[in-house]
């Protein structure tokens, strides 16, 4: 397995999903059901991210192919999104690409199972999320990079659905202060893994910059 492309991915996702940052919103949204409600809004989200970041890694390719970007060029764009999501994360801030604008939070507290939306999609699996997949995708060149990548998504899932788990728990430990700690440093890596995208790309797209 290629541990730099497991590394840099897992880093990346970890950071986009921020589990901690998120746990309060997982709890919000299943507040007042209990314990065997959460649980199962938790299963249905480990089979969302699943099952969407399979079919991101399979046709995030042919994608790019159909409307004719290149990888760099996306990696660009991608690069730039991520950058936004770090600077709001930063700020303090939640980022609309993955929580939606004030009325789309509003409708989200209306919804009955909220785990596929807006949790799963476009909380967790949003434009971020997907950018960063269908880039390091593009690093698979062979099967110790294809291990890496797999590894890489299920280690983040599996990080992500199992403080869902833990939410009655970890929730009596983590507060305001260790949320806000997080995100920041979750803000800072992402900021400097969007850098090295954007940097990378420029280079090859304006290679006189090299």
């Amino acid at each position: 397995m290629d541990q730099v492309l497991f590394l840099k991915l897992f880093a990346a996702l970890f950071a986009i999903m921020n589990p901690i940052a998120n746990l309060p919103v997982f709890l919000s949204l299943t507040a007042d059901k209990g314990p065997g409600f959460e649980r199962k809004v938790a299963l249905t989200v480990l089979v969302g991210l699943a099952l969407g970041s399979a079919f991101i890694g399979l046709t995030g390719d042919a994608i790019l192919k159909i409307f004719g970007i290149s990888l760099d060029a996306f990696r660009l764009a991608g690069g730039f999104l991520i950058l936004l999501i770090a600077l709001n994360l930063i700020s303090g801030e939640k980022s609309k690409a993955h929580h939606g604008t004030d009325e789309e939070q509003e409708h989200h507290s209306e919804q009955d199972n909220p785990a596929i939306y807006p949790l799963t999609v476009p909380i967790l699996l949003g434009p971020g999320t997907i950018s960063t997949m269908i880039i390091y995708r593009g690093q698979v060149t062979d099967l110790s990079h294809e291990i890496a990548y797999i590894a890489a998504i299920a280690a983040s899932i599996a990080v992500l659905v199992g403080t869902f788990f833990a939410a009655p728990f970890l929730s009596k430990f983590l507060g305001q202060t260790a949320t806000s700690v997080m995100s920041r440093l979750m803000g800072m890596i992402l900021a400097a893994i969007a850098m090295e995208m954007m940097v990378g790309s420029l280079k090859v797209l304006l290679p006189g910059l090299a």
